[in-house]
């Protein structure tokens, strides 16, 4: 008989395997954030299109998250997915799954920022922004976004059945969960510390478009077999 192996061992694995599954897009994350990052700071011509995101988080304000973020992070990357035949099971399930995890999570974000600013203010000096990023990363993603986003995935990964995502449980914690937040150190530490050097109107916006360019690309470069398509299961 073949022991199955350790929560350690497996916890080893499956970050490696991860790591191997997501640094090309992750790769990628960076240089996209990087070039928009320098836009703005560098290239005049872009900063009419900056404004007038700006404008929209400024007069919209948490409705605006919600909304963009449901788009950016759910919609346009489940459109590909669905059109290219890769979602076979529930589609319509899935897709209302898609909206309203990043709905939510777009709200919860929104206003995570917003407390940030009240604890280190509005500045863009490196400070601030380390700051920032260390408190998102080490303390929000670890005991928010990462055990939400695993649990949901997880979810959606046994076709919505409840009874079945109980039964992973374990795992979930042992394993899944850890992977998924070394995996965001990993992958997002660079990408939100360019979001945190924005103006707090821009900071949103710029975390849809990175968001969206990333699950695009882990969209388009891990689909497994299932369908089951992991649109984004290592984001802040």
């Amino acid at each position: 008989m073949i022991s199955k192996p350790s929560n350690p061992a497996r916890l080893v694995s499956n970050i490696k395997s991860a790591i191997g599954t997501n640094l090309l897009p992750g790769l990628c994350l960076q240089l996209f954030a990087l070039t928009i990052g320098l836009s703005y700071f560098y290239w005049p011509a872009s900063q009419q299109i900056f404004q007038i995101l700006a404008d929209l988080k400024a007069e919209y304000g948490a409705v605006y998250a919600v909304i963009s973020t449901s788009i950016f992070g759910g919609l346009l990357p489940f459109i590909y997915i669905f059109l290219s035949g890769k979602i076979r099971f529930l589609p319509f399930t899935q897709l209302l799954f898609y909206i309203v995890i990043w709905a939510a999570l777009g709200g919860l974000i929104n206003g995570f920022y917003s407390f940030q600013i009240v604890l280190f203010g509005e500045g863009t000096d490196w400070l601030t922004i380390l700051k920032k990023t260390a408190f998102d990363q080490f303390i929000f993603s670890v005991f928010v976004t990462s055990p939400l986003i695993a649990l949901a995935f997880l979810w959606k990964d046994q076709q919505f059945n409840w009874q079945k995502t109980r039964m992973h449980f374990d795992d979930l914690i042992k394993v899944q969960i850890p992977t998924t937040i070394v995996t965001t150190w990993i992958i997002w530490i660079p990408a939100v510390s360019l979001i945190y050097m924005m103006p707090s109107n821009l900071q949103i916006p710029l975390f849809n478009l990175v968001l969206c360019f990333f699950v695009l690309i882990l969209a388009i470069l891990n689909v497994d077999e299932k369908g089951s398509s992991h649109l984004s299961d290592d984001t802040t």
